[in-house]
């Protein structure tokens, strides 16, 4: 059996004296999409953070591509597109991801690719500071891309995307996958989950469930993901008193 892309185990963090992450076990398997999902504040950037390598960690354990989340040798294996987009405001999209393609060690030709397939081409020349919302969000996801990343860590990449360029997204994700490239992606939009070959659910810093779509729904009951999510909350709340 082939050894996950991500192992997490017994993960802790602590942030103001307070448990942000409460004792995280998880896998993520390799080429596929999981869903990081849970409400705003449940601790899904702090446990991408943890992944990536770059979050203090109380204690447990975090393995990524067989390496020791962190390590110098990964940062070229993933890909990391943080909430908020950690790019420069007084360049164009084009001269922006030729300088991070370029601290990459990305081909130039990565740079036309990325905008591309992130549906930048009509603002290549637009300068990072005047793109809206939704635009410099999927900027930020393009300089991910560079590379040939084996893993993608995208913490809410569809956040102020029309549906039209969100499905096309989400289209681009399975495409990714199908080539052999893991994702993990978070979202607090539930309709999202479904688009997912599995999922983990967080709430207050607990790990809810990791499972398929299929398999919370008929473990729940439930008509919908965002009704096994409550139910699964509602669960746990009533065995905890």
């Amino acid at each position: 059996m082939e050894e996950p892309a991500i192992e997490v185990e017994g993960l802790r963090v602590r942030r103001g004296g307070q448990d942000v992450l409460r004792d995280i076990g998880c896998t993520v398997r390799r080429g596929t999409v999981t869903g990081l999902l849970g409400p705003n504040g449940c601790g899904k950037s702090t446990l991408m953070r943890s992944i990536v390598g770059v979050q203090i960690v109380e204690s447990g354990r975090v393995t990524v591509l067989r390496r020791p989340a962190g390590s110098p040798e990964l940062r070229r294996r993933i890909g990391y597109a943080t909430q908020d987009p950690a790019i420069y405001a007084d360049l164009t999209v084009t001269e922006a991801l030729r300088y991070f393609a370029a601290v990459l060690g990305a081909p130039p030709s990565d740079v036309d690719r990325v905008i591309t397939q992130t549906g930048l081409t009509a603002s290549a020349k637009t300068v990072i500071g005047r793109l809206s919302g939704g635009q410099r969000g999927r900027a930020n996801l393009a300089v991910a891309l560079l590379g040939t990343p084996e893993l993608l860590v995208l913490d809410e990449p569809t956040v102020g995307s029309d549906p039209e360029l969100r499905d096309e997204l989400w289209q681009l994700f399975h495409h990714l996958a199908a080539t052999g490239v893991t994702l993990l992606i978070s979202s607090h939009v539930m309709d999202e989950a479904a688009r997912c070959d599995e999922l983990l659910l967080l709430h207050h810093g607990k790990l809810l469930a990791q499972a398929t779509p299929d398999v919370l729904r008929e473990r729940t009951g439930a008509p919908d993901l965002e009704q096994a999510f409550l139910r699964l909350i509602k669960g746990r709340e009533g065995a905890a008193r």
